[in-house]
Order: structure tokens, then sequence, then C-alpha cells
């Protein structure tokens, strides 16, 4: 009878072990699980933060970030003619001094133009060519970059490949690709983003923005469009 109890209660203690460390486990499950979901959880509710870009209007002109935006969709009134930015063009000045050194035949082509300059242009092409195909490659008065004094057109000496997508494969242009950033200018309309920015491959077209700026946009290989994330 003795017998028969001790091992009736070493069953029970078994048992009661057993059942000990099933719970155990079913908790410590329970706690990955939970802390599994956790992590998940933390993950859906910190998706990494957009950057948020500064939008202003003032007397009809848009800035983002403190600079002038204009596109297809972003027009400049027809009064607002700042003329040249001086300091955009001491740094172009710079940009071909240095690309010159380099054997380099850059020149400058064309600067500011005021809304009735870029109305009077646009009308010439629209006669040459038709209003569909100048829609490409010029902008509609109040559209224009160059009304803003930021834009500058480069060449070289030579003309060849002058207001030509052929000019990007020239050294000239494969410079200015890789160079322009550094003095504060990006590629406006580069190759690739026509759909984004409303206007044909132009390689020679430069747009300043400031070093900080057209570092980032160079680095990203993106548009003002797309970066702002506006206009597009």
């Amino acid at each position: 009878m003795k017998k028969l109890l001790l091992i009736v209660g070493v069953s029970i203690l078994t048992l009661s072990a057993c059942s000990e460390d099933s719970n155990q486990n079913k908790q410590e499950l329970k706690e990955k699980q939970s802390s599994s979901h956790e992590t998940t959880k933390q993950k859906k509710q910190s998706p990494q933060s957009k950057q948020i870009h500064e939008v202003k209007k003032k007397n009809g002109i848009t800035y983002i970030d403190g600079h002038v935006f204009v596109n297809k969709k972003v027009d400049l009134p027809s009064d607002y003619a700042p003329g040249e930015n001086r300091i955009a063009r001491n740094h172009l000045n710079k940009l071909i001094e240095d690309a010159r050194k380099e054997n380099l035949d850059l020149v400058f082509r064309s600067g500011y133009r005021s809304y009735s300059d870029q109305e009077q242009l646009y009308k010439d092409y629209v006669a040459r060519d038709g209003e569909a195909a100048a829609n490409q490659y010029s902008a509609k008065p109040g559209q224009s970059e160059h009304q803003t004094g930021l834009t500058f057109d480069v060449g070289s000496d030579s003309a060849t490949d002058d207001f030509r997508t052929s000019f990007g494969k020239t050294d000239e242009g494969k410079w200015i690709k890789a160079h322009a950033h550094e003095y504060g200018f990006i590629v406006r309309y580069p190759e690739g983003k026509e759909k984004i920015t409303g206007y044909q491959y132009e390689p020679w077209h430069l747009r300043y923005v400031g070093k900080d700026l057209a570092n980032k946009i160079y680095k990203e290989n993106t548009t003002l469009e797309e970066y702002f994330d506006y206009g597009k």
C-alpha cells in the first residue's frame, strides 16, 4: 500500500512539473509573439517621415523653401521683372572660367528675359514650328525660368551643338553635368524627366539654386518638381 502511495505521489509530482513546464513554455511563446507584434506595430506607426517644404505665395510669385518656383503649372506675374541675379551670374562666370581652364570652350549664351521678351520669342517659335512643337522646348510667357533672373543658357565657341540635345554629349556638356552643382546650378530639364518637367532634355539650361540644394538634387538625380513634390 505504501509502495502504491509512493508511486502515485511521484506521478502527481511529475505531472505537476510537466504542467508547469508547459505553462512556462506557453508564456514564453506568448511573450515572444507579443514582442514581435509590438515591433511590427512600432514599425507601422513610425514610417520614414516625409520632408515638408514651405510654400509661400507673395505678389503672385511662388516660393518654396525660399526659392522662386515656376513651370508650366505655376506662373509668374507679367510685372515680375527682377533682372539678372548678380549672385547667380557671378557663380556662372566662375563656372565658365574654371571650365575654360580645363581647355573647354564653354560660353554664356542667354540669361534674363522679361515677360514681354518671352512672349515675343514664344510667338516666333509657334509661327515657325507650330504650337505643339514649340511647347516642347519653349515656355509660354509667365512660365519661363529666364524671367526669374536665375537661369542661364550656355554653349560652346563652335556653336555646333548649341541649343541641341547633342550638347550633352560634347566635352562641355559632360563637364556641365558633372560639375554644375559645385557652383550652385542644376541642369533644370534633365534627360528622362520630360514628363515631369514638361520640357525636352536641355543640357545647356542651368538654374541657380545655391550649392546646398544643387548638391542634393545632383545626388538624388531628381528635379525641382520631384524634390519639392510640387507642380508636377
